[in-house]
């Protein structure tokens, strides 16, 4: 008697994975998102640049680095800015690409890898 052959089953396509791992492509997929608020862990620093023309720099990082708690290190920055908002001509944010990759790249790679 001859042995029935089992259906074989389709092959699915091998998963795919975000190809953004150099700091040109972050770079570019960041200029595309709307910030409308960057979580401080994601901070590298700021530039506080004032209507006198004098810049503060504040590095975020490193005060994290340094022990520094980011909810209390928000909330004392939103502080001054607002308590200084008369002088201040803007602030300029640097988000840290790392922190950002670090972040972003395992929940992409989650969400892609059943595709």
């Amino acid at each position: 008697m001859a042995k029935q052959q089992e259906p074989k089953k389709p092959k699915r396509p091998r998963s795919k994975k975000l190809n953004a791992g150099t700091k040109k492509e972050w770079e570019a997929i960041l200029r595309e998102v709307e910030k409308h608020e960057v979580p401080i862990g994601m901070l590298d620093s700021m530039t506080v640049n004032l209507k006198d023309g004098t810049q503060v720099n504040i590095e975020i990082r490193d005060l994290i680095a340094e022990g520094a708690d980011p909810d209390e290190l928000k909330d004392r920055i939103d502080e001054r800015l607002e308590a200084l908002d008369s002088i201040i001509q803007d602030v300029d944010f640097y988000i840290s690409l790392e922190e950002v990759r670090k972040t972003v790249k395992p929940a992409v790679d989650q969400l892609l890898k059943n595709l």
